[in-house]
């Protein structure tokens, strides 16, 4: 297995806390090919990290080049100045920045993008812009309509910034709170948790900064609830615009148990915009991790398929 080398880019827009220029951290695994033009774009959940795409890069490695990103205020990308920052226009600009930069010297390459939860609504903000010319586009368990009781579920260990007095007992914690990952072994529950720990004076602390919670906070602390779902309503209206104007071929992953893409989202996405084609995983909620074989290999048949 290769070891992904860990890559920055400096970037625009809101400001670090360092006050230096603000660095957009990635993992690159090399492609395994000696000549290929394309690369693979992953992306991660509202509190996850790029390293856990590793299992399904390795595999993807042997046709293509695979970038796993840190967004902005996890792992290892800078912390933003404005906690209102951590929205999908920041991470979406972050990454048409990374596209660019990949451009450069090669403007004829082909790119391709994963995108779990989080990481599938900033795929579809760039695959809807016919400039970024995305090839192939995975969205694994998101879509347009986000449920409400799902984002009051996340809303009850986002931001919290526990730490622990063991990595055991931290790898305990994001197993609890992972369980629609659905179930996974010993060694893969501490192969996806410990990239997320940073362990400082004897406690391991989550890797990513606590603000990351204000903007949700913001929506789903707010007393009047039906004034709340509207806004997210309002959002949602404009997701199925973006939605919409994709064009590039597009895979559906779905946990059969997820509590944020409901089945009834999922095929409507089978029947307008990219018309996505869609794979349901049973024994799985949100989000499938993209570990199992069955998961990698559909996958990486859908990126390798003419």
């Amino acid at each position: 297995m290769q070891v992904p080398q860990l890559q920055h880019l400096t970037v625009g827009g809101a400001a670090a806390t360092t006050g230096a220029p603000r660095r957009l951290a990635y993992w690159d695994w090399s492609c395994q090919a000696a000549e290929h033009r394309s690369v693979v774009i992953c992306a991660h959940g509202l509190s996850r990290q790029g390293l856990d795409f590793d299992t399904l890069a390795q595999t993807l490695r042997q046709r293509s080049r695979v970038i796993a990103v840190d967004v902005a205020g996890r792992g290892h990308s800078d912390w933003l100045a404005d906690p209102m920052g951590y929205q999908i226009p920041t991470y979406a600009a972050d990454m048409v920045a990374l596209v660019t930069q990949l451009r450069t010297d090669a403007p004829d390459l082909q790119i391709d993008w994963i995108g779990t939860s989080m990481g599938g609504l900033i795929g579809m903000a760039l695959a809807a812009q016919p400039q970024m010319a995305l090839r192939r586009l995975v969205l694994n368990d998101v879509g347009p309509v986000i449920q409400w009781d799902a984002l009051l579920r996340i809303g009850t260990y986002l931001g919290l910034n526990p730490s622990f007095d063991s990595e055991q007992a931290a790898v305990a914690y994001l197993a609890s709170i992972s369980a629609g990952f659905g179930p996974h072994t010993a060694e893969q529950w501490l192969a996806l948790s410990r990239p997320l720990l940073r362990e400082r004076e004897g406690r391991w602390w989550l890797h990513y900064d606590p603000a990351i919670a204000v903007p949700f906070r913001a929506m789903t602390a707010s007393n009047d609830a039906a004034a709340a779902q509207q806004i997210v309503r309002a959002g949602e209206a404009a997701l199925w615009g973006l939605y919409d104007a994709i064009q590039a071929p597009t895979l559906l992953l779905r946990g059969e148990q997820s509590d944020l893409l409901r089945p009834e989202t999922a095929e409507q996405m089978t029947q307008r915009g990219p018309k996505a084609s869609l794979i349901t995983f049973s024994g799985v909620g949100h989000a499938p991790t993209l570990v199992a074989e069955d998961q990698v290999a559909t996958v990486r048949d859908f990126l390798w398929s003419i």
